[in-house]
């Protein structure tokens, strides 16, 4: 097996090209939520409705997640992210088409474009992360989710003062083509090792979810996340709504409340993951992690109008350094416990259970806000299945996952 480059110089370029994919694919998949309101009264239907935009976008996700282990291995891992990307600002160019056929359509193509960006990153990664780091770099990679959210909750709500949503849709999918053009520079140092003969569908279809479902440890951990991946979409999707509608602040400061979220979230990975790789306990780390999650949107549930600003704005960062903080040790831990090269297949796998829940979660939680006249029980439902999932983590028994090590 081939010996790679695993140097800090290029382990620190690999993490930074990675980052920034996932940062702007984030961007993309959260431009939409935040237009919503606006977008909404144009093409005629309620803004709670944004939750079927979600669903359908991470079903297309949770197909292509599966079938990436395949395609990163035939075309490599650079290569097939500019594709993600590019296929992200598609969906947000049809977008702008602005009837509702065309917003399904849009989320599907969105979907395919982020979904598979996580197993090409964590290929990549793992090729060339020393596995005493392995938790901290893809924590640090995964701050890219919580920057997105940064760069859409501050400059999407900016844009909508000087253009429409359509005309936004546009400006945020040329900034994600620009992106997708910039790893060209990196493609010659790690798209390398690859499978030109690699079957596209054959064994990428059902054989990541075999590969998870086989072996103890990982199925508790991917079906947990199943979980906290419903709760983390529904609160950053339905944030700014929920602050439009709940406690009635403008577009633009609710998108700032999202921001901090974001922000939050980008100190706290990383710090969960110097934790995760000190400690040695990732699962349990987690298990922690769930349980604030819950408390913090249990107390959210309670937003009005009576309460401070201030107070409202720590809840958001404390939910951010807790509920958006738990992805880069949950990948970690799936790269950790299969071989190099079944890294992408295995993420893929794990994904599709997380996507399931982000699949779930949001149009169930529209359902609340239509049956009960609000957010609260929709929110209450959230606190409820972080709860139980954390408490899983915690406490389940410890299995032996046949661990690879690396230097």
């Amino acid at each position: 097996m081939t010996e790679f480059d695993r140097s800090p110089r290029t382990v620190a370029i690999a993490v930074t090209v990675t980052t920034a994919v996932q940062a702007l694919v984030t961007m993309a998949s959260l431009t939409v939520s935040i237009f919503a309101p606006q977008a909404a009264r144009d093409i005629g239907i309620g803004p709670e409705h944004i939750g079927v935009y979600a669903s359908l976008t991470y079903v297309a996700a949770m197909l292509g997640s599966l079938l990436t282990g395949g395609l990163i291995l035939r075309f490599g891992a650079i290569r097939f992210s500019q594709g993600a990307m590019v296929l992200c600002a598609v969906g947000l160019l049809v977008c702008a088409g602005a009837q509702w056929w065309w917003f399904l359509l849009s989320a599907c193509i969105l979907g395919f474009g982020y979904g598979p960006t996580t197993p090409a990153s964590s290929h990549l990664l793992s090729r060339h992360t020393p596995m005493r780091s392995l938790s901290l770099v893809f924590s640090i990679k995964q701050t890219g989710v919580p920057l997105g959210g940064v760069f859409a909750g501050l400059f999407v709500p900016f844009l909508l003062i000087y253009f429409d949503w359509r005309a936004v849709s546009v400006i945020v999918a040329m900034a994600v083509i620009s992106g997708a053009l910039c790893l060209q520079a990196w493609r010659r140092r790690f798209d390398i090792e690859l499978i030109p003969s690699q079957p596209l569908l054959r064994g990428n279809v059902l054989g990541p979810l075999r590969l998870i479902f086989s072996r103890p440890a990982l199925r508790l951990i991917a079906v947990s996340t199943f979980f906290l991946s419903g709760t983390q979409q529904c609160y950053i999707y339905f944030l700014v709504t929920y602050f439009e509608i709940a406690v009635g602040w403008s577009t633009q400061f609710a998108g700032f409340a999202l921001s901090i979220v974001g922000g939050a979230a980008v100190v706290a990975r990383i710090g969960w993951g110097a934790v995760a790789d000190a400690s040695g306990q990732s699962r349990r780390i987690l298990g922690i992690i769930a349980l604030s999650m819950a408390a913090m949107t249990l107390v959210t549930a309670s937003f009005d109008v009576s309460w401070p600003v201030w107070t409202i704005f720590v809840v958001c960062a404390v939910f951010g350094a807790t509920g958006m903080a738990w992805n880069g040790v949950y990948l970690a831990e799936i790269s950790r416990n299969v071989a190099a090269e079944d890294v992408g297949r295995a993420t893929g796998g794990a994904l599709f259970v997380t996507f399931a829940g982000v699949v779930v979660a949001p149009p169930l939680f529209g359902l609340a806000i239509d049956l009960s006249g609000g957010f609260t029980f929709g929110y209450l439902c959230l606190a409820t299945v972080s709860t139980i999932a954390g408490l899983c983590l915690l406490f389940a028994p410890m299995h032996s996952s046949g661990a690879r090590t690396r230097a």
